[in-house]
């Protein structure tokens, strides 16, 4: 049978004077005690042993019990508090602490200035139900604990911490404004339901150091951090649950792997979905709304597996980046003003039965030779650029897939390698399929009908490998073949009403070519004379005829005549130059020298002449 105990400072028939002195009374008697207190101001520090319940005796709030600094109330037994307000400072320990047994706080306030809420130690648990927590942290350490109804408001850093193998099961609780973390999990299991997180400096929920969380139908809204983080091969499930402007909708990394399903994440500022660092984890059914960075992101070593997803608004919608890994089923992505789908970087990435609707660019892929995409019926629709565009060493397959309504369907460029098999283009302004610099396009059963200009272009030095391909009503030509792009077009139709089937410059082969439009080779042009221009040479203002130039020379030696004319007059003296190291002449590389003027023996003329008298040599 329980004992009651009753507390009055204003004293009363059988009424203690304090709680401390009602608690010893009770101890002595060693039976089970309900000790009910009158409304008013005690400051204690209170060690309660046995089964006691301390109960205010008004409305809830009326008692407050506190000590300036250190722990207020420590539990070891089984106790129940009821309707106190326990306030302290500087309580690291705890304001309340659980060091055995069980405690219960029900529509009780617990404030703790520069400390701990409530601490439960290892072996200890303790229950918590209608019951607000201010400015310090509440921690299950080894310990189980069960909380329900309650808020947490302005903890300087965690709100609620399990940690060294505790169990805590939160329910329908709210948390605003932690300096760190809402709820941290680590090394501990804990399962929160139906609660609500705002506010908080850092991650709002996260689980570490291998722990285990559950998170089913809770709310996460204006966080500074991530809402949801799994790291160090942590653990768990996210289940139906919304997350409203954080950095990050969820990140996982580390070797974490939890079951992501059913959740939706709106307005995040950086990504949705963030997968880093080894980190794993299956996403089923979410939903990312305009995030302002990349909605799904697998980067640095992740490898996610998502499923069902839908996308829509923001930048770019699925990236796999930085030697990351991903397989992405079933999902779709609308309304972005960059890119669909991204693979870059070393990574490689599975997409299955994807839908990328009304984005500029469907597909970017670029990287070096270890990036590669595969693509298995996904459905690219009204594109402002390009569907699927790979450059770089960069190599992508399509399986079953289709391009629709767009600019250009699928392209390659620099060295990267594209794989078109069982593929469609409909409704383009441009082309179908386009490669250019060094790029290798492969088509088998490719399609493609209705664009504006081409069916299939390559140009550079690209090279073309299409078989049993159709090319349907394209304005321009079928296929068209610039520079020195090569390759092979087997067992190919071109049809319609356009005026060349293929236009080729002559590399590439036609094998069982089928259509009733002509085939026109391209005729390039002659190349243009080469003209040098020497900066360096003599500068000539009149007609030259016959003569031999030398230039580059060191050293050069010039002679001088004077030859008479016929009407017995002196002519124009004549020069001659020899060099002592000529340098290439005007007709080849051979260096020679430059001759003296010729003249003949007996040319009138010749300045050696002795009839002559001003013919002397100098």
């Amino acid at each position: 049978m329980v004992r009651k105990y009753v507390v009055s400072p204003g004293g009363g028939r059988g009424a203690h004077p304090d709680i401390g002195s009602a608690l010893r009374a009770a101890a002595a008697r060693g039976r089970a005690a309900r000790i009910e207190i009158a409304p008013g101001r005690y400051e204690e520090q209170l060690t309660v042993r046995g089964e006691v319940e301390l109960v205010a005796a008004g409305e809830p709030g009326s008692v407050l019990v506190g000590r300036p600094r250190g722990t207020v109330l420590t539990a070891l037994g089984r106790v129940v508090v009821r309707g106190l307000v326990l306030t302290g400072r500087d309580a690291d320990a705890g304001v309340v602490h659980c060091a055995t047994g069980f405690l219960a706080l029900d529509r009780a306030q617990v404030r703790a200035h520069h400390g701990v809420c409530v601490h439960v130690a290892p072996g200890a648990s303790a229950t918590l139900t209608d019951s607000a927590f201010r400015f310090g942290r509440t921690v299950f350490a080894g310990g189980t604990g069960l909380i329900e109804r309650c808020r947490f408001a302005d903890a300087a850093d965690n709100a609620v911490a399990a940690v060294e193998s505790a169990r805590l099961t939160v329910r329908s609780s709210r948390i605003d404004g932690a300096g760190i973390h809402g709820v941290r999990v680590s090394d501990a299991w804990a399962q929160l339901t139906g609660c609500e997180i705002t506010g908080t400096e850092r991650t709002a929920v996260i689980a570490d150091a291998q722990a285990e969380l559950t998170v089913e139908d809770c709310r996460i809204e204006g966080v500074h951090g991530a809402a949801l983080e799994f790291v160090e091969q942590s653990r768990g499930a996210v289940l139906d649950t919304r997350v409203v402007d954080a950095e990050n909708g969820i990140v996982v990394a580390g070797g974490a792997d939890p079951q992501v399903r059913g959740c939706v994440f709106t307005g995040c500022r950086d990504t949705g979905i963030h997968v880093q660092d080894a980190g794993r984890g299956a996403f089923e059914d979410c939903e990312v709304v305009d995030a302002g960075n990349v909605a799904v992101l697998s980067t640095r070593g992740g490898a996610p597996r998502v499923s069902g997803c839908r996308v829509s608004g923001g930048n770019v919608g699925i990236a796999v980046t930085e030697r990351a890994r991903g397989r992405f089923t079933g999902c779709h992505v609308q309304d972005l003003t960059g890119v669909g789908l991204r693979v870059w970087d070393e990574s490689k990435a599975v997409f299955e039965d994807v839908r990328v609707e009304r984005c500029p660019f469907g597909l970017d892929a670029k990287g070096n030779g270890g990036t590669t995409a595969e693509l298995t019926g996904v459905v690219f629709g009204d594109f402002d650029m390009i569907a699927v565009a790979a450059v770089g060493q960069s190599r992508v397959t399509l399986r079953a897939s289709t391009a629709e309504r767009g600019l250009l369907g699928f392209g390659a460029g620099e060295e990267a390698q594209l794989h078109l098999y069982d593929c469609t283009v409909t409704g383009v302004e441009s082309g179908g399929a386009l490669a250019f610099g060094t790029a290798r396009l492969v088509a088998r059963n490719l399609t493609v009908t209705g664009a504006q200009s081409f069916g299939l272009c390559g140009t550079g030095s690209a090279y073309l490998d299409v078989a049993g391909s159709r090319f349907e009503d394209c304005a321009a030509a079928g296929l068209r073949c610039d520079e020195e792009c090569g390759g092979r077009l087997v067992d190919c139709s071109v049809t319609g009403t356009s005026s060349t089937a293929v236009q080729h410059n002559g590399r590439v082969q036609l094998v069982s070519l089928r259509t009733t439009l002509p085939v026109r080779e391209i005729t390039e042009p002659a190349p243009p004379p080469t003209i040098v221009n020497n900066y360096h040479g003599p500068v000539f203002v009149e007609a030259v005829h016959s003569a031999q130039l030398a230039w580059g020379n060191a050293n050069v030696v010039q002679q001088q005549t004077h030859q008479s004319r016929p009407d017995g007059r002196s002519g124009r003296p004549e020069r001659s130059e020899r060099s002592d190291d000529a340098g290439p002449d005007a007709h080849g590389d051979r260096p020679r020298r430059a001759p003296a003027s010729p003249a003949s023996p007996t040319d009138p003329t010749d300045p050696t002449d002795p009839t002559d008298p001003d013919g002397a040599s100098r």
